[in-house]
């Protein structure tokens, strides 16, 4: 064995008892929960949602802690360099590890060694939203109008998830004429959509449910695999022919590589448990953002997110989509 070796085996055999040490009496301070969001979005309500679940089961206080900024890779980044000691967790997001991923130059972080993903907690379908007052009555339609005349589709910028929806759905119409209007953020181009500057808009169902309720807004599609019982009238991308539009961007729970595995098998054996809380349930029924029926936790989350990296890395590829660091 070469003499570095043989220091890194000493190194891992003293420290062993120490991180057992550790991982026995945790937690024994307050844990950090941290939001690469502002206050008030999804992931930040998701994660205030859990928070008071968390700290009854693990007897100790939870704190949110928002950390925004760069459409959330300064939140993820910060959660990356933190101690892998269970005192520091992370909402992920999909938006952040998945689309960021496939589209920009370079990222600060790998998304997938530099963190424990331990599993996913909800998920949040897309939706192709048009105005009430569109002539757009149904994909067909639409698609029909992409091929001959510019039909324009808002997203909330360049390389972000609605964005490459837009791409994809150009690609495998194909569209030709599906041009991609980029804004500073979804709450700008759904203004221009209502104002009828732009003609859609690839937005997750979430933020846009009271619209759809009052009929201002009417979704031609839905990115889930079966259609929602709370609005049966809108189909699935795969119902109107565009199968790999299925997907959505998750929300998981995350921390820094290389935690200790005895927290990480509590914390993952926690998250079925917690996101089935009637309060949480009941408030992620309002927004049609839920957990899957089976849990995608450990391995089985890891598989998940290095497959939609690959997935959209070749979507940005084909369409031609890099956001420059």
């Amino acid at each position: 064995m070469k003499r570095r070796e043989l220091l890194a085996a000493g190194t891992a055999a003293l420290a062993a008892p120490w991180v057992q040490a550790q991982s026995a009496s945790w937690p024994n301070r307050p844990i950090r929960l941290m939001v690469q969001y502002p206050p008030g979005g999804l992931v930040d309500t998701v994660a205030r949602l859990m928070a008071p679940h968390l700290s009854q089961a693990l007897g100790q206080t939870v704190v949110v802690d928002n950390k925004p900024g760069a459409g959330g890779l300064i939140g993820t980044d910060l959660a990356s360099k933190q101690a892998a000691d269970g005192y520091t967790l992370l909402v992920s997001h999909a938006s952040v590890h998945i689309y960021a991923t496939a589209t920009r130059n370079s990222m600060p972080f790998d998304p997938v060694g530099d963190f424990t993903h331990m599993g996913m907690l909800v998920e949040a379908p897309m939706t192709l939203l048009v105005r009430a007052q569109s002539p757009f009555q149904t994909m067909a339609q639409y698609m029909a109008a992409a091929k001959t005349r510019p039909v324009r589709y808002g997203s909330s910028g360049i390389g972000s998830a609605n964005h490459l929806y837009g791409e994809l759905l150009k690609l495998e119409g194909p569209a030709p004429q599906h041009d991609h209007v980029p804004y500073q953020g979804s709450a700008p181009a759904m203004q221009d959509l209502l104002g009828g500057q732009i003609d859609s808009l690839f937005d997750p169902i979430t933020t846009n449910t009271n619209q759809l309720k009052a009929g201002t807004l009417r979704a031609l599609a839905i990115s889930t695999p079966a259609r929602l019982p709370a609005f049966p009238n809108i189909p699935t991308f795969a119902e109107v022919g565009f199968p790999s539009l299925t997907g959505s961007q998750w929300l998981g729970l995350s921390g820094p590589k290389n935690m200790p595995a005895p927290i990480v098998q509590r914390l993952t054996a926690l998250i079925p448990e917690i996101m089935a809380k009637p309060d949480i349930m009941g408030r992620l029924e309002e927004l049609q953002t839920l957990p899957r029926k089976s849990p995608v936790v450990g391995d089985e989350f890891v598989k998940l997110i290095r497959s939609q990296i690959s997935t959209w890395t070749a979507v940005a590829k084909k369409a031609k989509v890099e956001v420059i660091a």
